[in-house]
């Protein structure tokens, strides 16, 4: 059997990211055939990531990149928030995001089959880390390509992330200001009440209807208007009606860093200061975890287990 060095071990190691015994065992197993190894690795890490496939994966990060006029934003889960503070995850995030800057996938099994490096895929280097790398079940849930002007904020180390996407001319764009107008636009719609749409006309009209019948069903409840007709209520729910579009609508909502003024105010404001024509076209904002199933731990049944 080929003598297995220390060199050979730590070479293994930085190209697959296992542990030093795996490296070991598996140059064992190889007879010091370097490349055999890492098959056998990478066998491993593909049985290891099967066997964490059903494991709820409701933690990660919602992170951006930016590449001249496009960014990506996406979402990764894993188990535990501890690991996404591994530098090797970091490293895959940043290696999916440059491959789909590239490549304009269409969706997420399109980025699983792009690759990661010249070597393997996506998909195989994520279940690499599934398996002998992170140890954890992981997933790349969602990701959205934005090309054109546009803000991007990420908040609490990627709790969520927002990418704003503007219609601006030359005049704005060019004036020194914009650059932080537009990151106040961005931090806007990652605030505590983010909004669903731009301006009143994108909200579907079953959204608000659904939304009056709400406010009619509220009035009716309130003893006070039992007896007044149904053309006084009507006008009541009209009057109530403004407020639910400056909780979704964004140019409607109250200015974070200045409550007295509308953000569609603060941007007809940045537009006259700049010389020139702005508007908001579209924004991208994932909170991470959003609707997933989040794991239950019940540490009494696992020192019972523990004690077993």
């Amino acid at each position: 059997m080929a003598a297995i060095t220390a060199k050979m071990v730590s070479e293994l190691r930085a190209k697959t990211n296992a542990g030093m015994m795996e490296c070991k065992k598996a140059l064992s197993e190889a007879n010091g055939d370097f490349d055999e190894a890492a098959k056998i690795l990478r066998e491993r890490g593909l049985a290891g990531a099967a066997k964490k496939a059903g494991r709820i994966a409701a933690e990660g990060v919602v992170d951006i990149m930016v590449d001249g006029d496009k960014a990506v934003i996406i979402e990764v889960n894993t188990e535990t928030d501890f690991a996404t503070k591994n530098d090797v995850f970091k490293e895959f995030l940043t290696g999916v995001e440059k491959a789909i800057l590239a490549n304009n996938p269409a969706d997420v099994d399109a980025v699983l089959a792009l690759k990661f490096d010249e070597n393997i895929t996506v998909d195989e280097r994520l279940k690499e880390m599934i398996g002998s790398v992170i140890r954890e079940n992981m997933s790349i849930r969602r990701f959205a390509v934005v090309e054109g002007t546009t803000s991007t904020y990420v908040h609490g180390g990627g709790a969520a992330g927002v990418i704003v996407k503007f219609n601006a001319d030359d005049a704005a764009k060019s004036n020194a200001g914009f650059a932080e107008f537009a990151k106040n636009i961005a931090l806007q719609i990652a605030a505590g009440n983010p909004p669903s749409y731009v301006t009143r006309d994108q909200v579907p009209a079953s959204a608000v209807e659904e939304e009056k019948q709400v406010i009619l069903n509220t009035i009716k409840n309130d003893p006070k208007n039992a007896n007044k007709p149904d053309a006084i209520l009507e006008k009541m729910v009209q009057g109530k009606i403004g407020k639910f579009y400056e909780r979704v609508c964004l140019v409607d909502q109250a200015y974070v860093k200045d409550d007295a003024i509308s953000v569609g105010k603060y941007i007809a404001n940045c537009a006259k200061e700049f010389g020139g024509e702005i508007s908001v076209d579209s924004f991208v904002l994932y909170e991470m975890g959003e609707g997933l199933e989040k794991k239950e731990d019940n540490f009494g049944a696992e020192i019972a287990e523990m004690l077993k």
